[in-house]
């Protein structure tokens, strides 16, 4: 069934609108950049993110959100603790942001 995994970022006030628009198409370049130890091929099975543009107004602060489906837990944890392009990608992204939220779930699981 696999994994998604939602990540939400707010932004320190500071950032500029280049610095968000570079983050977020290296964000959603993770998707290419990030190869199977194994396989040596891409193995995030999607990545999509943008804008907040909720009428709601729970945001919270946070303007921006992506999601990323793994097919297996193996997968989810080589990203979060071993891929080079991710780690790297966190590392880069520090210094801009003020906060961050990240959600996972299998769909269908409760």
């Amino acid at each position: 069934m696999g994994i998604v995994h939602i990540v939400l970022f707010e932004f320190k006030p500071t950032t500029s609108h280049a610095e968000i628009e570079h983050t977020c198409e290296q964000f959603l370049a993770l998707g290419e950049k990030c190869i199977h130890p194994t396989t040596k091929k891409p193995y995030v099975k999607s990545v999509k993110g943008g804008r907040d543009n909720s009428p709601e107004g729970h945001q919270g602060g946070f303007s921006h959100g992506f999601v990323v489906e793994f097919e297996s837990e193996e997968d989810r944890k080589y990203y979060l603790e071993s891929d080079p392009s991710h780690l790297q990608f966190t590392k880069d992204v520090g210094p801009i942001i003020q906060n961050v939220r990240v959600v996972d779930f299998e769909p269908g699981k409760f």
